[in-house]
């Protein structure tokens, strides 16, 4: 990418946003026709299927970081792709269109989002030196991430076995189609994935060194940059839900992320390097607080409205991203 003009890395920006939205399309119109077959609510398998689909360039990004041994970059991209998720992404999308939701649903699923943040939080901290937590920082362990790892399979299995939908004929009727073969429709959503996960990848790196020549500073690229980049995906997706009025499916997906970033993105890049994941200082001055700000602040929202997220809430939560981001990048620049 270094070796390419600006203008060919805008070119390239646009076409992959084309393709990403596309793919988004259709992984969201495939969703819905899975759910309603295997009998679930469009909460459980945004949270669930979609939400592991969306999640994989997180995912890619950061073990490959772990592996090459920039750790502040995995866990940055994890934590960053949280506050974007919650607060941009969910704003974003119930500015479009005020999103419905499934309360006793989203309620628990919702617990489990805010847990996953205080969970990684409490697992980063040096408890052998908790004094120096704001001097030295923490780490994430290897044997936490593998733990991290099998939470995730129990909250795969537990979401679905737990949560079957009670009116999914219902939902059939109204939504979708039921003419096109089950084969069909999985194949469908698997090129739906296959074009999120390809566009994103040519995406980052593009992004990336249009950053660097623009003289940002590496040390909030992960957190910000990086974590936009690979939250494309779940942007994209919530976005065409929310214009096509499935509320819960966007909901659900974010939500999913939310802990799909903390159990596998952050739990299998610790998993794959010996000396774990490293939290600077910073991130326990800054990043943490802010993820867990935004994560109480998405929950007390649906707690207080009733089966929708308005207009005025997308709005609080997009402001709060962009004052962390804006915070984040004022820190940057004069770290830099």
């Amino acid at each position: 990418m270094s070796s390419l003009s600006t203008l060919i890395l805008l070119l390239i920006v646009a076409g992959a946003v084309f393709v990403l939205d596309r793919g988004a399309q259709l992984l969201v119109r495939e969703a819905i026709a899975l759910s309603l077959r295997w009998g679930l609510s469009t909460a459980v398998i945004g949270a669930t299927v979609v939400s592991l689909g969306t999640t994989l360039p997180e995912a890619a990004v950061s073990v490959f970081a772990a592996l090459k041994g920039d750790a502040t970059i995995a866990l940055g991209n994890a934590v960053g792709s949280i506050i974007c998720d919650t607060g941009l992404i969910l704003g974003v999308a119930t500015l479009i269109n005020p999103l419905r939701f499934n309360r006793k649903i989203v309620n628990r699923q919702g617990w489990i989002q805010l847990g996953a943040g205080i969970l990684l939080v409490i697992a980063c901290l040096p408890f052998t030196s908790l004094g120096s937590t704001f001097v030295q920082g923490g780490q994430l362990l290897r044997i936490t991430g593998f733990i991290f790892v099998g939470l995730l399979v129990w909250y795969l299995w537990g979401s679905i076995a737990r949560l079957r939908s009670v009116d999914g004929q219902a939902e059939r009727e109204e939504i979708h189609d039921d003419k096109a073969g089950i084969w069909m429709v999985v194949l469908k959503f698997v090129i739906g994935i296959v074009l999120v996960l390809v566009s994103s990848r040519i995406l980052i790196p593009a992004a990336q060194e249009l950053a660097v020549r623009m003289h940002v500073p590496p040390s909030i690229i992960a957190a910000t940059l990086i974590a936009l980049g690979t939250s494309l995906p779940e942007f994209a997706t919530a976005i065409t839900a929310a214009r096509k009025g499935h509320g819960e499916l966007a909901i659900g997906n974010i939500i999913g992320a939310d802990i799909l970033n903390v159990l596998f993105v952050a739990g299998l890049s610790a998993a794959v390097t010996p000396a774990g994941l490293a939290a600077p200082a910073h991130f326990f001055k800054f990043l943490f607080p802010a993820m867990l700000a935004v994560l109480i602040i998405f929950r007390l929202g649906t707690l207080l409205c009733r089966e929708r997220l308005g207009r005025t809430f997308g709005a609080i939560l997009l402001l709060v991203y962009l004052a962390i981001t804006g915070f984040s990048l004022t820190l940057g620049l004069a770290a830099h």
